[in-house]
């Protein structure tokens, strides 16, 4: 029986690293593509990475290629391509150079892999996921944006770290768009189930929630080139095996929603299954009166961005 198969497009930190986890986990073939001036680098993070494979155990393959033909039968995509923050830039700051990349992704991608689930996480997230959409022209429930599972983690990180509780207890889901404005809802987050209200004061939350929200501001920051890459390259892993092994996974991710959550046409950050067949559904709840006003101003802000692209 024939592997599975990803493409990662974009061979910097995101997607070599993603290129490493994906191996490690034997999730399937692999191919590491970005423009031909950087072929050289991702063979040689190919190879690299091939050589690892028996501590792991892991009969997969690798290939590094600046050659789009390469990603055919790909079954999932990974787009990680993009101009990364630098300290005092913002995410909209990236807007028209990352356009042009992903438009040249998007055409390619509905050439050679017209079938395949496609994740996305350049940034300004919910514009570029909008416009890879519009001009791929691929069906809705096989086009997301990875930003939900991400920004949960980090809430879910910050959560144990306050209560200095295992990490692998912690729940918490945040939505909205991928920026200052995104929605960690507090009363999703339990440690062990118990509301995390009943184990930490409101200005803890208070804080955790803020740390959330800045955290990937703040690895820009530390880093002072480049933005966060370990985090984002497990998150699209756990997407990508979602869909390839069938998981039907609850997973926030920045999905069309066509009437859910009262918003239509445009791409933000909600609660999805991922499955076989991509975003299968888009899971609905009642928000509180502050959660909606919250949504709605992360809505503007991405009808803002949507309408800076043009599309």
């Amino acid at each position: 029986m024939p592997r599975n198969k990803i493409a990662l497009i974009g061979g910097g930190q995101i997607g070599g690293v993603a290129a490493l986890m994906a191996a490690r986990r034997g999730s399937a073939d692999i191919v590491l593509l970005d423009i031909p001036d950087k072929e050289g680098v991702v063979k040689g993070k190919a190879l690299d990475i091939l050589a690892l494979r028996p501590y792991y155990a892991a009969d997969v393959n690798l290939k590094g290629s600046s050659d789009y033909a390469d990603i055919a039968d790909s079954d999932v995509v990974i787009v990680t391509a993009g101009l990364p923050r630098k300290p005092g830039m913002t995410r909209e700051d990236l807007l028209g150079f990352n356009l042009k990349i992903v438009r040249t992704v998007a055409e390619n991608v509905k050439k050679y892999a017209p079938q395949a689930f496609v994740i996305l996480t350049t940034n300004p997230l919910d514009a570029m996921v909008h416009a890879f959409y519009k001009i791929s022209g691929l069906p809705k429930n096989r086009v997301v944006g990875m930003a939900g599972l991400l920004d949960s983690a980090r809430f879910r990180t910050f959560v144990a770290q306050a209560t200095r509780l295992s990490v692998q207890d912690a729940t918490g889901l945040v939505m909205g768009g991928h920026g200052p404005l995104m929605i960690p809802l507090v009363r999703t987050a339990t440690v062990g189930g118990v509301p995390i209200t009943d184990l930490l004061p409101q200005d803890r939350i208070d804080e955790i929630v803020n740390h959330t929200r800045n955290a990937g501001t703040e690895v820009v920051e530390l880093l002072g080139e480049g933005s966060a890459y370990f985090s984002p390259a497990a998150a699209v892993i756990e997407m990508a095996e979602a869909c390839l092994k069938d998981k039907r996974r609850v997973i926030p991710s920045a999905a069309l929603c066509e009437g859910e959550y009262g918003i239509d046409g445009y791409f933000i950050g909600v609660p999805c299954v991922i499955g076989a067949n991509g975003v299968e559904r888009i899971i609905e709840f009642p928000l509180t009166d502050e959660e909606r006003k919250l949504l709605d101003a992360n809505l503007e802000e991405v009808k803002r961005q949507v309408a800076a692209t043009g599309l």
